[in-house]
């Protein structure tokens, strides 16, 4: 052959061998950015004609937000989004067809497990058949379904239903120091749950965690070839949150707010529940709140750290240690308790008491206009007298050294307490004029939160020492249980001394045990020494004639370890009741062991039929294994489901439980019904919702008196469950 000839031959073939790899590389490039092939427009992964390799993220657990005793007040749950895919050519095994086959048929029988109708269903399936897409979702109600929705569905076998994993943020409590927790939900955007309110969007960072990333290869058929998985990053869980909260504290105050606002026709209603020594914030609300896992929101307000309001009588207290510590106050000394004209001298700028009314714009009456007579400031005290605190102004402390001891007591400015700083009221001191100031040491003209007023009654019932609140316990790294944060008791004043504490706790003894004092008829208990200082404040700009009643109280007298402060806004101020209050007070006294009010007094240790065991391993064995290893257990076996493995147990293997406790066993069984709940306590009842996902609106305290669905009646998560506790 020619040389000539054979060089272009050669060329020739370079050329056309170099057109090919061109187009071969250009067809894989602009399939790899496309996911859809050069010639034929196919989606390759649509289609997943053959294997591939593919990536997922690993989500991070978000930290558990737990109270002191570890209970779960919030936590990330495995849920499950569901999909029906469409394509009429992916295949499972042996060839079966692995897509929708039957709309209809699979409408009919996703329905009541998804709580959409049949027809809804089926529109959606018919609109995907007809845009020819791969897959199809159902919006919402598809989304976030739990373990139990998830079996039940699989157990219809229903072709080319499936379902991506995913997690959800649940609330066992469901209303629990609402606007104080907040809640957390996934963010489409972001691709994880993340804060959105109250201590979920300030401890958003710690909580979160770290996702990981996973690699691996899938085959025509959707599953992962096994060999194939590699881990390219590690995930990393969010850290643990620990409150002060106490959560039989925090229901018994959630139930006392409920009471206050369907008896007592209030609009708002809120209280705080605090330890005397530490600032511990044992129980915090709102109301109206709201459900955790519902979002049933009316207002966002967290009203003990964000609501200014004029506090009424119960800032007395202030006022009357503010003359003590000064040394000016003398107990027996007399005043007329009748109508208080202002006078006001510019020369001496002093306020006097007027014989009439000198035009300053104001006289200060006693509540209803009641005309006490000549009477003690000790009385004036116990009868929350007004004018009794302008004589203190008039005669005996001056304004100037007055707006000191307000300063001492940290009003007007910001508590700090951390996770509410960045939100937290400071209040308005109007103290300009002399009515102002006058009416400002009667709780009237100034506004304050009652995060200020819990604080600056901690230096009257705590030897003078104020102590700061908090409710942030300690963040935990959850891999080596280190402290990444501690709270601790932090004394931040002494605004006075311990003897003017002592004398101010004795005034407020007598207004709970004296008979003119405004708490006797009201809040006095038989079983619990209570201190306190009752207010029934107005509203200055409500045209609706609603006022703040409220009281500060404490116990026991002699030692105050205990603090409540419950106010709610109302038009009744005469014909409402003290028992919510003296309800959730006994449960905190209780709780923290300063007394045995409701309680056994007795041992139980004691009791003849009393024994101690210690919980065996459950889970993952058969029920009939289960039972056996409980035969001579002498506790309340509550079997939930009707399969035949233990699936979940509580208490957990190790732990010691006691006769007659109720112990948990859920099972694999897809059906679950009804339990007889009577006799229950509300850590039950929290521990059931819990372990299945059912959500359980309860009310009252005690154990369980009734329930609104009979026992043995089939139940899932969409079934709305009551119990009243007594």
């Amino acid at each position: 052959m020619n040389p000539r000839k054979a060089n272009r031959s050669i060329r020739r073939i370079i050329f056309v061998s170099g057109i090919v790899g061109i187009l071969v590389v250009s067809n894989v490039l602009f399939t790899m950015v496309t996911h859809k092939h050069f010639r034929s427009g196919v989606d390759v992964l649509a289609s997943r004609g053959a294997d591939y390799y593919t990536s997922r993220v690993i989500s991070a657990t978000r930290g558990y937000i737990r109270d002191r005793n570890n209970e779960i007040i919030a936590q990330d749950v495995d849920s499950y989004n569901i999909y029906a895919v469409l394509d009429e050519d992916r295949l499972g095994l042996n060839e079966a067809p692995a897509y929708v086959v039957n709309i209809e048929d699979t409408a009919v029988a996703l329905a009541p497990k998804l709580g959409m109708e049949a027809a809804a269903i089926e529109k959606i399936l018919y609109a995907g058949k007809e845009n020819n897409s791969y897959q199809v979702e159902f919006g919402n109600k598809g989304k976030f379904l739990s373990a139990e929705t998830k079996e039940a569905i699989d157990a219809l076998g229903l072709p080319g239903i499936e379902f991506t994993k995913t997690t959800t943020r649940i609330y066992p409590t469901g209303k629990f120091a609402s606007h104080l927790i907040g809640f957390a939900q996934y963010d489409e955007e972001q691709g994880k749950i993340t804060g959105r309110t109250g201590l979920e969007l300030f401890l958003n960072e710690e909580l979160s965690g770290t996702d990981g990333m996973e690699s691996y290869d899938m085959s025509a058929q959707g599953t992962v070839i096994p060999g194939t998985k590699h881990t390219d990053q590690q995930e990393v869980n969010g850290n643990d949150v620990y409150l002060t909260l106490d959560r039989n504290v925090q229901l018994a105050l959630e139930t006392c707010l409920q009471e206050t606002m369907d008896k007592f026709g209030a609009r708002r209603a809120w209280g705080i529940i605090m330890e005397v020594e530490t600032g511990k914030i044992l129980g915090w609300s709102s109301y109206p709140t709201y459900d955790l896992n519902v979002r049933d929101i009316e207002d966002y307000i967290n009203i003990p750290s964000e609501y200014a309001y004029e506090p009424g009588s119960v800032f007395k207290g202030f006022t009357y240690a503010s003359a003590i510590d000064l040394g000016v106050y003398s107990h027996t000394d007399t005043f007329y308790a009748d109508r208080f004209y202002i006078g006001y001298d510019p020369d001496k700028d002093k306020i006097y008491r007027a014989k009439e009314d000198v035009g300053m714009g104001s006289t200060i009456n006693d509540a209803l206009g009641i005309n006490f007579g000549t009477i003690s400031f000790d009385e004036g005290f116990m009868r929350s007298s007004n004018v009794a605190v302008c004589e203190l102004l008039a005669n005996y402390i001056s304004p100037a050294d007055f707006e000191t001891y307000l300063d001492k007591f940290g009003f007007f400015k910001p508590v700090g307490t951390y996770g509410l700083s960045e939100t937290e009221a400071i209040g308005v001191k109007n103290f300009l004029y002399p009515s102002d100031k006058l009416s400002t040491a009667f709780g009237q003209a100034s506004s304050v939160t009652a995060l200020q007023l819990v604080q600056g009654y901690t230096a009257i019932f705590n030897d003078g020492k104020m102590m700061k609140p908090y409710y942030i316990d300690r963040i935990v790294n959850p891999y080596n249980g280190e402290a990444i944060y501690q709270g601790e008791p932090e004394i931040v004043g002494q605004p006075i001394s311990q003897q003017t504490s002592e004398t101010m706790r004795d005034l407020m003894h007598e207004v709970v045990q004296n008979k003119v004092g405004t708490a006797y008829n009201r809040y006095r208990m038989e079983d619990i020494d209570l201190i306190a200082k009752t207010g029934t404040g107005e509203i200055f700009s409500d045209k609706e004639g609603y006022y703040v009643n409220s009281i500060i109280a404490a116990a026991p007298y002699d030692d105050p370890k205990i603090m409540m402060y419950y106010a709610f806004e109302s038009k009744d101020i005469l014909k409402f009741n003290g028992e919510p209050f003296k309800q959730a007070f006994k449960e905190a006294m209780v709780a923290t062991s300063y007394a045995n009010v409701g309680t056994n007094a007795d041992d139980p240790s004691q009791d003849n039929n009393y024994k101690e065991y210690t919980m065996p391993s459950l889970t993952n064995h058969s029920l009939d294994y289960a039972k056996s290893k409980l035969q001579d257990v002498s506790v309340n076996k509550i079997i939930v489901g009707d399969g035949n493995n233990v699936i979940k147990q509580y208490p957990k293997a190790g732990d010691t439980v006691i006769t007659s406790q109720n112990v948990f066993l859920i099972t694999d069984g897809t059906t679950i019904t009804m339990p007889n709940m009577h006799g229950w306590s509300r850590k039950d009842v929290t521990r059931f919702w819990e372990l299945t996902g059912i959500g359980i609106v309860m009310d009252g305290y005690g154990t369980v008196g009734e329930q609104s669905i009979a026992p043995g009646e089939p139940i899932d998560r969409f079934t709305e469950i009551k119990v009243t506790l007594k």
